[in-house]
């Protein structure tokens, strides 16, 4: 997408009402506790950004989700050194700006279903590393729990739950898996329906 097309009043204006929409649905988020812990949210923001991303092009996904976490963290402050909402950006980029990528290469039925599969995978592997790497070892320091305080919730749910590993491949790569399906399978529910306002 040409920057002359991206400056356009009407691509900043659909930024901007889809970023909102975004920030609304993420505020409405909810734990998957059949899946995952309480402290892992599942929420709806990604469905907007998508929207945006396959009708405004990748681009608009990476605007979409940086406003999206800027009006979180004005109207709702981290309790996690932002680290958690820096987490929320770049599983939410990884799927959205994939998914876009794709489909906006040949705008079709059968490249939406590729690309948001293989956004799914791609967010799903992402979540794994930043959790692995980033994210439970920070909680653990801010919260001053050991890692084995997570795998316990883990176990919690499922038994066989371990160690941090476990954890990883039963309880987050599942959750950020269906995620990615749940929110595909809106996204083709309302896509056709919201493009044509965007256009």
């Amino acid at each position: 997408m040409s920057e002359k097309r991206i400056l356009t009043p009407k691509f900043i204006a659909s930024v901007a009402v889809l970023s909102a929409v975004a920030f609304v649905l993420m505020l409405f988020d909810f734990p998957l506790l059949f899946i995952a812990p309480s402290f892992y949210k599942f929420d709806f923001s990604e469905v907007s950004v998508l929207i945006g991303g396959f009708a405004l092009g990748p681009w608009a996904a990476v605007a979409i989700e940086s406003v999206k976490i800027v009006l979180k963290l004005l109207f709702k402050p981290t309790t996690t050194l932002f680290v958690g909402e820096f987490a929320n950006w770049i599983l939410g980029i990884s799927f959205t700006v994939i998914a876009s990528i794709i489909y906006n290469k040949s705008k079709t039925k059968k490249t939406a279903l590729l690309g948001m599969l293989a956004a799914t995978v791609v967010m799903a592997i992402v979540g794994v590393i930043a959790n692995y790497f980033v994210l439970l070892p920070f909680y653990s320091q801010l919260y001053g729990m050991p890692i084995s305080a997570f795998v316990e919730m883990g176990s919690a749910i499922f038994p066989f739950i371990h160690d941090i590993w476990g954890l990883l491949l039963v309880c987050v790569l599942p959750f950020n898996i269906l995620k990615g399906i749940v929110v595909s399978f809106v996204t083709i529910l309302l896509y056709k329906r919201v493009a044509r306002l965007l256009h």
